[in-house]
């Protein structure tokens, strides 16, 4: 008579050992909480790349919590020897707690529990962080929206690494997904990834190896084979040798530094926050081919029109970039007054109908100071120190509306006038960075230093910088490896003396700050061209229609004049259009200096216009292209939703994998044969032959010998059968044999040890043989479900899933019996 072993329904056995193993169990230690500490010093530290992705450094805390939450989550349940898919599905749910407290607790049950409101939060959210994502460039504004998708996908990264560090064993692995956090910056920053950034992702991944070495081989390799001098040494040698070619190697390559990698898409960890703030940057617009973005407008002004997007007034020395100052800023509904009175002694009145069209940015471009604007769609506020207007849950993209400014007719005489003292402008206008280089110094004090009035020092540096000393060119600036605007850009700038208008504006402001006049810079497009359209205004009548796109993009300095406001230069040669009371003074322009600007200028005597168009508004521009063509983000986040369906799709065949390595390096040499019979029923039930519920292990066996899975027996599959005989018997000898007798003596336990490293290769061996043999004689489609959807690894899934509702059944029937006995011992009672 036979007997079946017990079965358990566990998620990694089939027949189960004995109950006698219980006690053999191995303490799990330090190891859960080490590893946990490793990965989020490696996720957390690689986040601290994102700074200049991301604006500031208030996202960084929610961020940072997350991912202790996630990792300590993990740890716990690992030390509580919780199973490996119940420790992945603990580490989602701790997410979405973290995500759900941080920022949906007034939509939650007890801060943690989601409910359908939260939902709806969470779709506004996205949405949200996608228009942030689609309309500007980095650094991005951290709203709510853009720090929660960054906490869910760090949190996620967590997660990733957890599985291929510890369930899959695969430790090496976790450098991908910490290179996937590194790799955004890395392409979007100018300064790449930061030294801080990068320095802590390796730290956290040294910390992830050596855990993996020093823990886990502990109780299952030979004394010898870990934690010994003789590797030390050659962890050593081998990380020295890889840090010297890291070094050395981006100085050997061209392009690391300058050439081909411009705009910080080169993986440089030593780069110093010096470079441009890319809110600013204009070169990559200014460079493509064909513009995109196109913008219309129609307009009354006999003066050719800038379309101003955003001022951008702080200046710490390492970029510019703009003040939101979102506690002061306006609705839009009201009147835009800029605060101070213009003395001059005439202003014109300008109507300007815009088309947005493709350009998705959520500041909006007018022509400035704009007065009213009327037919957007959604909430829009204005900020009484700049006027640049800005969405609060829009975008200018597809937007239509007519914008009313007042221009002052500024001459050279009132600005010559104008030398008193400039009073009530913030201290963000005027502030000096204590690293200016001496080069911007001694130039600011040679250029104007002898002028006497803030007018005659504007003209001065204007002039300078547009002499036949400077060239206009989007390539040097590339070439030489200062495609940026920080102070040591600058400095190269003006020993170089060729670059394009951001380097210009930039020059203008800081020397013009230095002479002691506040100065900014305003960010948008320059004058466009015509269109040979026309459209009606309402009490304008037929307007000629002007265009601009991503070629036009374009940065000015303003200076500030006491009593006349904020006034704009042009010091960029070949862009834009010199005002007059700026050009009285001036010397003549480089050669070709408005080469780009054919049909900016209105002509005295205008051309009779073309018939009206239909539309009062100009329509979107047809034909032309987006601005996804150059959205960097939405590019790596659609890398980064095709890595991870990639990734989801992988799952089974990572699973099985660990499963397998697990299997084939037990922490217990005991369990060894165990293990291995658990292989061989896997391997079996993933090609098509599961076990049967009350059949023992040598039917089993039998069957899967006698079945055409593993060929004929004493022919090229005869190893095959061999190992599944091996396997059996070694398994029945654990099971049913006589355990061992007395204590074992050190010498054995020590000889034992070291067999065992000889036991996992015949037994690896034997595992290859068997399936090498299912694979050879299963038809194409089982193979391909054994290796991508294996029928163990979605089996103890179901059991998974399952377990909760199975708990809750036999909770419920422990409760009707409960029930049942109430009842009938009362009915007793009473009668």
């Amino acid at each position: 008579m036979t007997i079946a072993p017990p079965r358990n329904t566990g998620t990694d056995q089939h027949p189960a050992p004995s109950a006698g193993n219980a006690a053999g169990r191995t303490r799990i230690g330090p190891y859960p909480w080490a590893m946990a500490a490793s990965i989020a010093v490696g996720v957390a530290g690689a986040a601290l790349s994102l700074n200049g992705v991301l604006r500031g450094w208030g996202w960084y805390w929610p961020v940072f919590t997350t991912v202790l939450v996630v990792c300590f989550t993990l740890a716990a349940l690992r030390a509580v020897r919780a199973k490996p898919l119940l420790v992945t599905a603990g580490g989602f749910l701790a997410l979405g707690a973290a995500l759900t407290l941080t920022f949906f607790r007034g939509s939650s049950v007890a801060g943690i529990i989601p409910t359908g409101a939260t939902l709806a939060e969470l779709d506004r959210l996205i949405r949200r962080a996608s228009e942030t994502v689609l309309s500007e460039t980095a650094p991005v504004a951290p709203n709510v929206g853009i720090v929660m998708v960054v906490c869910a996908v760090l949190g996620l990264a967590v997660i990733l690494v957890d599985a291929l560090a510890v369930p899959l064993g695969m430790p090496a692995a976790t450098g991908a997904g910490l290179l996937a956090i590194l790799v955004v910056p890395a392409m979007i920053k100018p300064q790449s990834v930061g030294f801080w950034g990068f320095t802590a992702a390796v730290a956290g991944y040294l910390m992830i190896l050596a855990c993996s070495q020093w823990f886990v081989p502990d109780a299952r390799t030979p004394a010898d084979s870990a934690r010994s001098p003789g590797q030390v040494r050659r962890a050593v040698l081998t990380g020295s040798v890889a840090l010297v070619a890291t070094l050395l190697v981006p100085l050997a390559v061209p392009g690391f530094d300058q050439g081909t990698f411009p705009q910080g898409s080169r993986l440089n960890p030593w780069g110093a926050s010096t470079g441009l703030n890319p809110m600013i940057t204009l070169g990559n617009s200014l460079r493509t081919p064909a513009g995109t973005g196109r913008i219309t407008y129609a307009t009354n002004s006999t003066a050719p029109l800038y379309l101003r997007s955003v001022t951008v007034d702080h200046f710490d020395g390492d970029s510019w970039g703009p003040d939101d100052r979102n506690a002061s800023r306006r609705s839009l509904g009201s009147r835009i007054d800029p605060g101070y009175t213009v003395l001059a002694d005439e202003q014109q009145p300008v109507v300007t109908a815009i088309d947005a069209g493709t350009f998705t940015n959520p500041y909006l471009p007018a022509p400035y100071p704009p007065e009213s604007v009327r037919g957007l769609d959604g909430r829009w506020t204005w900020d009484p120190a700049t006027l640049s207007i800005k969405g609060t849950d829009a975008t200018s993209r597809r937007q239509e509306y007519l914008v009313r400014s007042s221009v002052p007719k500024l001459t050279a005489g009132q600005l010559a006038r104008s030398s008193a003292g400039v009073q009530g402008i913030p201290e963000d206008f005027t502030r000096i960075p204590g690293n200016v280089p001496e080069i911007v110094r001694t130039t600011a004090s040679a250029v104007a230093g002898s002028s006497a009035t803030p007018y005659e020092k504007a003209m001065a540096i204007q002039k300078y910088l547009r002499s036949a000393e400077f060239t206009y060119s989007l390539q040097s600036p590339v070439q030489g490896g200062y495609d940026g605007n920080g102070l040591s850009v600058l400095a190269d700038f003006l020993d170089q003396k060729s670059g394009y208008c951001i380097h210009y504006a930039s020059a203008m402001a800081v020397m013009a700050r230095l002479e002691g006049i506040p100065s900014r810079i305003a960010v948008g497009y320059a004058p466009g061209r015509l269109t040979g359209a026309t459209v009606s205004v309402a009490g304008e009548g037929a307007l000629p229609e002007y265009e601009v796109d991503a070629r036009d993009a374009h940065a000015w300095p303003e200076l500030y004049f006491q009593g006349l406001g904020w006034v704009p230069f042009e010091p960029t040669p070949s862009r834009g259009v010199v005002p007059d009371y700026a050009s009285e003074a001036s010397a003549p322009s480089a050669p070709g200096a408005l080469e780009n600007n054919d049909d900016l200028v209105p002509d005295a005597t205008p051309a009779p216009a073309p018939a009206p168009s239909a539309a009062p508004l100009p329509a979107p521009g047809g034909g032309e292209g987006t601005d996804a063509g150059v959205q960097l983000l939405p590019l790596l986040l659609g890398l980064g939703g095709i890595l991870g369906v990639a990734l989801l799709a992988a799952a089974p065949r990572l699973a099985r994998t660990g499963i397998r390595a697990r299997r084939l390096r037990p922490a217990d040499a005991g369990t060894a044969a165990v293990l291995a019979w658990n292989e061989m029923v896997d391997l079996g039930t993933d090609y098509g032959l599961p076990p049967k519920s009350s059949e023992t292990p040598r039917a089993y066996s039998l069957r899967l010998r006698d079945s055409s899975l593993l060929g004929e027996p004493g022919g090229m599959d005869d190893a095959a059968h061999r190992a599944a005989t091996a396997l059996t018997s070694d398994f029945e000898r654990r099971e049913y044999g006589r355990p061992p007798e007395g204590a074992e003596a050190p010498e054995e336990r020590t000889g034992r040890t070291r067999a065992a490293g000889a036991d996992q290769e015949v037994t690896g061996a034997r595992i290859a043989a068997l399936e090498t043999a299912l694979r050879a004689h299963a038809p194409a489609l089982r193979r391909l479900r054994a290796l991508w959807v294996p029928p163990s690894v979605i089996g103890r899934l179901g059991r998974l899933l399952a377990a909760p509702f199975r708990a809750a059944g036999a909770a419920m029937v422990q409760a009707a019996k409960a029930a049942a006995r109430f009842w009938s011992a009362r009915w007793s009672a009473r009668s």
